[in-house]
């Protein structure tokens, strides 16, 4: 999987972002110089935590037969120098037991990206000429 990023054909800051044949749109606020045309990139950052649990708790409760009819996340957070804070809330819908509410929590806290956000990520950068 490849993702560009390029200047969006709108806008004054918006970015165009191509993840293999699917496009995204992302800006930034009027009062941080952009139009406010799509999400900005930290609410892409959450939505992807909110998506990914969501999507696995589906998958879990899917290949173990349980009633799992939907998994509402909210994602929020809050970002002070050096530490950026996500709160999520989990609503799940359909007739579970105590039990299964409990261990879809386990797997929500296993996501792929809740993995990836709660351990040591390194970035490496280069320029292309």
């Amino acid at each position: 999987m490849s993702i560009r990023v390029h200047k969006a054909p709108v806008g004054k800051l918006a970015q165009t972002i191509e993840i293999d044949p699917h496009t995204l749109l992302t800006d930034v606020s009027t009062g941080e110089g952009g139009d406010s045309l799509a999400p900005d990139p930290h609410a892409l950052l959450d939505a992807a935590l909110g998506a990914c649990t969501a999507l696995t708790l589906k998958l879990f409760a899917a290949r173990k037969g349980w009633p799992l009819e939907n998994a509402d996340v909210l994602v929020t957070h809050q970002e002070t120098p050096g530490h950026y804070r996500l709160q999520r809330q989990i609503t799940l819908h359909g007739p579970l037991d105590a039990e299964q509410r409990q261990r879809l929590l386990e797997i929500a806290n296993k996501c792929p990206i809740h993995r990836v956000l709660s351990g040591e990520i390194s970035i490496e950068t280069a320029l292309v000429q």
